[in-house]
């Protein structure tokens, strides 16, 4: 892509008022990411010469996420031309032949869809700029491309500002555009705000184009999904189910069995192996990769965790950020792993948290199990050694050792380490009184009977 001089202006400095948010707009998550996070993914592919993004503040999130391109400031936001036209002074304009525009807000945008966008842009006509149009079930609120006979894009007209004649045309306006890099400078300077919301709109390039005896064409995408700007919490909404239904059946065809699929959420990052089955009710979160041959049983939560191959994980398991579960190993259910390394064959059955730990293989943790890792201000290390039984109920108070083939009787709390195949409990005396129990009855019962009579 770079031979052919590129630049992509993503336009970002939105308010989104409908969000009804104080995080602006393209900063909200889909399959989590962020929403321009997925654009900036599709164009980055494409290794353009230059990338910049139009946001209306340089302190806000959006120029964190975007900090790998020229950032640009539009302030205040006065239209699509105006934001375009903050990035004009940024563009290298010596040497930026193509010039594609692309709002922060379109994350399924395909690079299939801008690369026919920018083959149109070379073709024959030789058009100072081509507009990506859809097919909409409902037409209604879109602007309208309006071509001639012979098919060439005359103007794209507002829906609040078309006839009827116009509003019959089905062809609407995504927004996304390319532009000849070398008329580009001089078309946004010919765009003004004498309209009713003072605003200066990108899309009265086509007019300018036009009178100067310019070509201009529209494409368009078979898929109206693909253009879908996210405008509202209902948008967000509809756009996860669509991108939750692509991943999940990506994933299906790659060889993994989601046996409701529905009801499994992925990120768009996760990276799941062949022959894992995945049950009901899983969520997988940011930083997920799953191995082959790896079981997740139902109502599992995981993110940020790292499953080799042949674990089985749950039901009802979690795995948080850092942890990374053996071959082999065995997570049941409510078990929550954190910042932890399991080897292989570790298991970990029922009922216990190990955070901030070290385990060796072939370790058993029993039911109950507890690494005490913080202490109010600190986090602090345990490590368990290869092939030792941690007895249910036991408490490990870090930073602590229990050492390889060591065993820790149930019930125990535990603040020392301890050696290579030692025992250690804490475990008081029983005290034991014959006859109590039955002494005890025999009060209570004459004391319940005083009562009532």
């Amino acid at each position: 892509m770079n031979e052919r001089n590129l630049a992509v202006i993503i336009l970002a400095a939105g308010k989104g008022t409908r969000m009804n948010s104080k995080m602006p707009k393209v900063n909200h998550k889909l399959a989590g990411r962020p929403l321009i996070g997925h654009l900036l993914e599709t164009i980055q592919s494409m290794s353009p010469d230059q990338v910049i993004t139009v946001i209306s503040d340089e302190k806000s999130d959006i120029a964190k996420l975007a900090s790998d391109t020229t950032i640009a400031l539009q302030n205040p936001p006065l239209g699509t031309g105006h934001a375009a036209a903050a990035a004009l002074p940024l563009l290298k304009n010596n040497c930026i032949q193509e010039v594609l525009v692309a709002f922060g807000d379109t994350p399924f945008l395909t690079v299939e869809t801008i690369e026919r966008m920018l083959e149109r842009l070379r073709g024959p006509s030789e058009p100072a700029l081509v507009v990506l149009g859809f097919r909409p079930p409902n037409a209604m609120e879109y602007g309208r491309l309006v071509t001639d006979e012979s098919g060439q894009l005359k103007k794209i007209v507002e829906a609040r500002d078309a006839s009827t004649r116009i509003l019959e045309i089905d062809l609407c306006n995504a927004g996304i555009m390319a532009f000849d890099g070398a008329r580009f400078p001089d078309l946004l300077g010919a765009i003004d705000n004498d309209n009713e919301t003072g605003e200066y709109y990108l899309t009265d390039a086509v007019e300018i184009a036009r009178t100067q005896g310019w070509n201009c064409i529209s494409i368009e995408t078979d898929d109206p999904n693909e253009v879908m700007g996210i405008n509202s919490r209902a948008d967000l909404a509809r756009a996860e189910a669509i991108l939750q239904r692509k991943l999940r059946s990506a994933a299906m065809d790659n060889g993994v069995t989601l046996i409701d699929p529905e009801t499994v959420w992925l990120c768009s990052d996760t990276e799941i192996g062949q022959d894992v089955t995945v049950g009901p009710n899983v969520w997988f979160g940011p930083g997920v990769v799953v191995q082959r041959n790896v079981e997740i049983r139902p109502f599992c939560h995981i993110e940020g965790a790292t499953i080799e191959e042949g674990a089985i994980i749950g039901p009802f398991a979690r795995l948080r950020p850092g942890a990374q579960i053996g071959h082999n190993s065995h997570i049941g259910n409510f078990v929550e792993i954190k910042k932890s390394v399991l080897k292989d064959k570790v298991n970990a059955n029922h009922l216990s948290y190990i955070g901030d730990s070290f385990v060796g293989s072939g370790a058993n943790i029993g039911a109950g199990t507890i690494t005490c890792n913080y202490n109010g201000f600190s986090k602090f290390q345990t490590e368990i050694g290869e092939g030792a039984f941690i007895g249910s109920n036991t408490s490990l108070i870090a930073p602590i050792k229990i050492g390889k083939g060591a065993i820790t009787g149930a019930g125990s709390t535990l603040s020392e380490s301890i050696p290579e195949n030692s025992l250690a409990m804490t475990r008081a005396k029983a005290t034991i009184k014959s006859g109590w129990a039955e002494e005890f009855r025999l009060l209570e019962g004459a004391k319940v009977k005083k009562t009532k009579d």
